[in-house]
Order: structure tokens, then C-alpha cells, then sequence
């Protein structure tokens, strides 16, 4: 377990669980739309199309969480002054943003 998963405390989404679980729902739903579009040998276009759909709302529940954890985690790591949490917080942030451009 790395230290960020060992944090019992609430988590920075914790207030918008809710809408983040109905929107992976929906997302949930898109794809298996198009597994059902793959079975029904739909168009190859169309099925880039829902994948390109799928892709922007899985970036956009994404860039909801690095919000969250920013506004919360960071902001927490800040206000307690400890520089090495608030070095591990921001490096966090970094490495996830990288990840999420690749």
C-alpha cells in the first residue's frame, strides 16, 4: 500500500461520490453499447465515433478527480506546512497528469 491509499481520512471526491458513480454508470453504459455495436457488425466509423465519446468522458471524469484531489489534498498538504507532504502531494499531481496524457 502506498501512503496515499493508507490515508483513512475522506478523500477529496468524497462530497461528489454520488455523481461520480452515476457518470461511470453512464460511461459503463456507452461501452457496452459498443461491444453491442461490434456484435451487430456496426460501421467502423460509428464505433470510433462512441469510442471517441467514451474517451472524453472518461477525460472529463478524470480531470474532475485531479480537481478534487487538488482542492482538497493539496490544499490540506499546503495549510499544514509539512514541506515534504506538500512536495509528495504535488509530485502526485504531476506524475497522475502525466500518466493521463499518454
Amino acid at each position: 500500500m502506498t501512503a496515499t491509499q493508507e490515508n483513512p481520512g475522506p478523500h477529496g471526491y468524497s462530497s461528489a461520490k454520488e455523481a461520480y458513480v452515476k457518470r461511470l454508470a453512464r460511461i459503463e453504459g456507452q461501452v457496452r453499447g459498443i461491444k453491442r455495436m461490434v456484435d451487430e457488425d456496426t460501421y467502423c466509423i460509428d464505433l470510433l465515433t462512441q469510442i471517441s465519446a467514451v474517451n472524453k468522458a472518461m477525460h472529463s471524469l478524470s480531470l474532475g478527480l485531479v480537481t478534487d484531489h487538488m482542492n482538497h489534498c493539496v490544499t490540506e498538504a499546503v495549510a499544514s506546512g509539512d514541506e515534504e507532504v506538500i512536495t509528495q502531494k504535488v509530485q502526485e499531481v504531476s506524475t497522475t497528469i502525466g500518466r493521463l496524457l499518454r
